[in-house]
């Protein structure tokens, strides 16, 4: 990277204050974090959580937002509606190099006959799988060691990191970007009690994801006992997350990592769900809602609402809870000294009695 203030000002649409000495031409040659960074590096600042970290920087320039205060700056500043996303920007534009796709067939892969796929527009890397069926659309990669197994439907740009397994019939859109290690399609955990035994239920469906949907390493997605498991176009999943046979995930949610969705749950639109929370089968959450971290969700949910703890009550509702249940401490000590004195009362003198 070498990039000048003026040059990276006019990317992010930025206002440029200078401190004395300091001119518009002065190159700044990488990005970091504020407590990394070096006089010629760039760094943001959006959260006062990171006032320490802000105080000892070293940073030559900061992206910061209206409410810095501008007077008198040390460094060089550029005022910037989001810190955060123009860091982005740069470093798109000056740090990140996409990975190479050499498209065509490696020759330790195998690809049935009757594939229809272009071995020009398409890649597919060592040792990777594409069995009979399958239709593979241009500018796809698929990496190495993974498994497309018979009938699945692949679009155009899509990324299948390595040893992921799509199992029969799954369904992927445009753009759909799948982490390493996935495993998608596979049998929904279904079974019927018989007798002793317990007799699995057969899963005849499959799991169709839309543009650009992004599935984290790791990570499973059942196939439908019967019809489909479906998740909505831009729908960001993190690493190690389950979500069970025939669940719909609406357009647009963020499903953070290690995260839980049982069978038949029907999510909204522009949904998130954060850390290490399980819904249960069978139920609804309505669209633009946000469930907080370590949630039990376990009955429908209306739209648009925040949501915590366990069961899933409103954020204000669960954290009066949170409160009260932290007291209960103090209570039971209190409790118990009301009632030694009420025994040391009643065992007293007669008329010392009240």
């Amino acid at each position: 990277m070498n990039a000048t203030l003026a040059e990276l000002a006019e990317l992010t649409g930025g206002v440029l204050i200078l401190p004395e000495g300091i001119g518009d031409e002065t190159s700044i040659r990488g990005i970091a974090a504020l407590v990394d960074a070096t006089e010629s590096d760039l760094a943001f600042y959006n959260n006062d959580r990171y006032a320490a970290d802000l105080e000892s920087t070293r940073a030559g320039a900061l992206l910061v937002d209206e409410r810095f205060p501008v007077a008198g700056p040390s460094r060089a500043l550029i005022v910037v509606p989001d810190p955060s996303r123009a860091f982005a920007e740069v470093a798109r534009k000056h740090v990140y190099r996409p990975p190479r796709i050499r498209m065509g067939i490696h020759p330790s892969a195998w690809v049935a006959d009757g594939v229809v796929l272009n071995p020009q527009k398409v890649s597919v890397g060592p040792q990777a799988v594409v069995e009979e069926d399958c239709v593979i659309g241009d500018g796809t990669f698929i990496g190495p060691g993974v498994v497309i197994s018979a009938g699945c439907r692949i679009g155009e740009n899509c990324r299948i990191h390595a040893n992921t397994v799509l199992f029969d019939d799954c369904v992927l859109g445009n753009h759909v970007f799948i982490h390493g290690g996935c495993v998608i399609g596979a049998s929904g955990f279904g079974y019927e009690k018989t007798g002793e035994r317990h007799q699995p239920i057969e899963q005849i469906g499959f799991v169709q994801l839309d543009d650009f949907v992004e599935v984290g390493a790791g990570t499973t997605i059942d196939r439908a006992r019967f019809g489909r498991t479906w998740i909505g176009e831009g729908t960001k999943i993190d690493n190690l997350v389950q979500i069970g046979h025939n669940a719909v995930i609406g357009k647009h949610c963020i499903i953070v990592a290690l995260c839980g969705i049982a069978g038949s749950a029907c999510i909204g639109d522009n949904v998130t769900i954060a850390a290490f929370t399980g819904v249960a089968g069978h139920i609804r959450v309505g669209s633009n809602s946000l469930i907080a971290a370590r949630t039990g969700v376990t009955k429908s949910l209306p739209e648009g609402g925040q949501y915590m703890g366990y069961p899933a009550a409103p954020i204000g509702e669960a954290k009066r809870r949170l409160a009260g249940f932290r007291r209960l401490p103090e209570m039971l000590s209190r409790l118990m000294a009301l009632e030694k004195r009420f025994k040391d009362t009643e065992g007293g003198p007669a008329d010392s009695r009240p």
